[in-house]
């Protein structure tokens, strides 16, 4: 795709994204379009569409970015592609939001921005995007759909839980990759979410999950999940982890339950030989809120390579909070509590120029620690997220 190509494309989605509503009402356009010319594909989709309307647009926005970087681009659309398969969708569905897309993006932008060169342009990347994923899913031989059994539900805060469940088969993923997932309670609405464990050869799996206030689907996962539920997940996706034999140093940063895939990847680390020297920064609202420090003071313990530090905004629990009441402090092998907003803290650390940089956690947490780094002098190269819908 050639250089002007692109700037058309990206031309076109800064105009729409720039407007008052204008990312939600092209999604608004596109659905309308979708259920209206091809009616049959609505029972892929959940009843209420805000959450996949959001992630749409935003997914789109980030193939937009990349345009330019194939090597990143194409992967990712290939996981798309093979995570897809869970729907059940054919070539011809995809042949269905393409046109829809194509067609609603040229009636949100109107005649006089809409040229022939735009039209043209936008045909390309949707195609390029239809066709890689269409080409991803039909490689793929591994099941489209697994499994699990929850085995345990355990509650640590009143809007978080841990779920640990017995898959029906063994998945292969990298420890730092995150699944899409469906509850029995939520048909069709599937979520986002990063096992805590590397991939076990017995099939097992387990989840941090926080409830999100006025959410559909993890206040039904902390709240009424029960033993013997059956989840479904997708295949894995995201680019997150730790090459072997890396030679440059770690620094790892994560808020609340953004804790689960750094977690995930510095267990698989600990089975290794030799790793890099890793600086964990664990943090959140309040002290209650950093409910895995025992298990990451055992790791820290054992493995010398590995320092945690915790960061708490406020310095006192919630007045909900009913817990041990342990302080943060009290755990062997976990440098001293930090308080303050996570960003701010470890950019003062300094530039954290000679590592390789994780961010897990909100979209707004995400943003905000990366600008405060790269503002402290770490090249934004270094720093990975996964993308934040």
């Amino acid at each position: 795709m050639d250089s002007q190509t692109i700037a058309l494309i990206r031309t076109t989605f800064k105009a729409v994204a720039a407007e008052d509503d204008g990312p939600e009402r092209l999604a608004r356009s596109f659905y309308a379009i979708l259920f209206t010319d091809y009616p049959q594909v609505r029972d892929f989709f959940p009843a209420a569409l805000d959450a996949q309307r959001d992630r749409l647009v935003k997914a789109i926005g980030y193939a937009v970015d990349r345009l330019e970087e194939p090597e990143a681009l194409l992967p990712f659309l290939a996981q798309l592609g093979r995570d897809h398969r869970k729907y059940g969708i054919t070539g011809e569905h995809y042949v269905a939001v393409s046109k829809s897309l194509h067609t609603a993006l040229k009636a949100f932008a109107g005649t006089e921005l809409w040229t022939d060169d735009v039209d043209k342009a936008w045909a390309e990347a949707i195609g390029l995007i239809s066709d890689t994923m269409v080409e991803a899913a039909d490689r793929e031989t591994t099941p489209p759909i697994w499994t699990g059994t929850v085995v345990e539900h355990r509650e640590v805060l009143r809007n978080l839980a841990i779920v640990r469940l017995q898959l029906d088969q063994p998945m292969a993923y990298a420890a730092g990759q995150y699944l899409s997932v469906q509850i029995p309670s939520r048909p069709r609405m599937w979520r986002y979410m990063s096992p805590a464990t590397p991939a076990s050869p017995n099939g097992e799996i387990e989840f941090h999950v926080r409830g999100v206030t006025g959410g559909w689907v993890s206040p039904a996962m902390v709240g009424h999940t029960r033993i013997g539920d059956k989840w479904q997940f997708g295949s894995a996706l995201g680019g997150l982890g730790v090459p072997r034999n890396t030679r440059r140093k770690l620094l790892m940063i994560a808020c609340g339950t953004g804790i689960a895939p750094l977690r995930a990847q510095l267990m698989a680390m600990t089975q290794r030989r030799s790793n890099p020297m890793t600086h964990l920064f664990v943090g959140g609202h309040f002290p209650c809120d950093l409910y895995d420090l025992e298990m990451l003071s055992r790791m820290a313990m054992v493995n010398r390579w590995l320092t945690v530090t915790p960061v708490v905004e406020n310095d006192e629990n919630p007045w909900w909070y009913f817990g041990s009441g342990e302080s943060p402090d009290g755990f062997p092998n976990i440098e001293p509590l930090r308080i303050g907003q996570i960003g701010k803290v470890v950019a003062d650390y300094g530039p954290w120029a000679d590592r390789d940089v994780q961010i897990v956690g909100s979209p707004s947490m995400v943003q905000t620690t990366k600008f405060r780094l790269m503002a402290a002098g770490t090249p934004a190269e270094h720093i990975r997220h996964d993308p934040l819908f």
